[in-house]
């Protein structure tokens, strides 16, 4: 899958410190502008519904098990690649001090029927939840809490970066 982007936290100042790679998937759904998003309330922003893929799972298993848990999507289906967001980010645990994100991203279709999201713990304690929202109302959004808001995650950089290519590669 191509590369869309690679980029170094600022904090990372060596990247030879030990290093561990976590893989996950990001899913694209389109309805003409809107976009199937997850908003998360203790971040204040919306990023494509997705995870990390299990140990023995195949991309694209991972991509189908991740969005029936986080949205209740059925039936994913029309799979093709979008391309793979890298970056490398400081893990604050003992075990490692960066952690290597791998982003495989993909398009597909779903059900327009959304069954119950099956949300982990700390998801639901952060507020996560599934809503269709216009694409270019998403991308405002984003960037005014990296503009203003101090409890912005880690992940709303790439988030932002991927909304916008987004609409420069399937919606121009």
């Amino acid at each position: 899958m191509h590369l869309l982007k690679s980029t170094i936290h600022p904090d990372i100042t060596d990247l030879s410190a030990s290093t561990f790679t976590r893989e996950a998937t990001r899913a694209i759904i389109l309805k003409d502008k809107d976009i199937l998003l997850l908003y998360t309330k203790r971040y204040h922003d919306y990023s494509l519904p997705g995870g990390g893929i299990d140990e023995g799972e195949s991309k694209i298993e991972g991509l189908i098990r991740e969005l029936k848990e986080e949205t209740g999507a059925q039936n994913v289906d029309n799979i093709k690649a979008f391309g793979r967001y890298e970056e490398f980010r400081p893990w604050y645990k003992p075990d490692f001090d960066i952690v290597h994100m791998q982003s495989y991203c993909y398009i597909c279709t779903i059900d327009d029927e959304l069954k119950e999201p099956e949300l982990e713990t700390h998801e639901i304690n952060n507020g996560m939840h599934p809503v269709w929202m216009n694409i270019y109302e998403a991308i405002k959004h984003n960037e005014e809490t990296i503009a203003n808001s101090a409890k912005k995650g880690l992940s709303i950089e790439r988030e932002t970066f991927l909304l916008k290519r987004i609409v420069d590669e399937l919606l121009a």
